[in-house]
């Protein structure tokens, strides 16, 4: 739709200063959410397990936002978020399990920024990116 168009033009023009790591072990949804993000001309590192993830947020301190599958085939993506959330970056859960408005607030006091129901529009996922930056 022109209104996703025009509102995807205007939020890239600064993203290549963010870096965004993906930690998702399937191999279609990974490829689709680096495409999309650095079709938003945000830098974009992928890996496919808890290990991988845990190593690079460790070691990589230009990360800003970790998008997280919870389900990973060595841990779940809540154990990453639980051995990483005093550090300053951005979480953010994928999923296909929906959750209540009750379930979000009870994630965002643990620390968790935003919780992604799969499948969503490459517009939403922008979108929802671009507020994590802003707060």
């Amino acid at each position: 739709n022109s209104a996703d168009k025009k509102y995807l033009s205007r939020v890239t023009s600064n993203n290549s200063k963010f870096k965004i790591l993906i930690v998702e072990d399937d191999v279609v949804n990974r490829k689709i959410l680096v495409s999309q993000l650095t079709t938003a001309k945000y830098n974009v590192v992928a890996v496919v397990n808890g290990e991988d993830a845990l190593k690079l947020i460790n070691s990589d301190t230009t990360i800003d936002i970790v998008l997280l599958d919870i389900m990973l085939p060595d841990m779940s993506g809540w154990d990453i978020f639980e051995k990483l959330k005093t550090s300053s970056r951005k979480f953010a859960f994928l999923s296909a399990i929906p959750i209540s408005k009750e379930r979000m607030r009870e994630l965002k006091k643990a620390g968790v920024s935003d919780y992604i129901t799969k499948p969503f529009t490459k517009a939403d996922l922008i979108k929802r990116v671009g507020k994590l930056l802003k707060s």
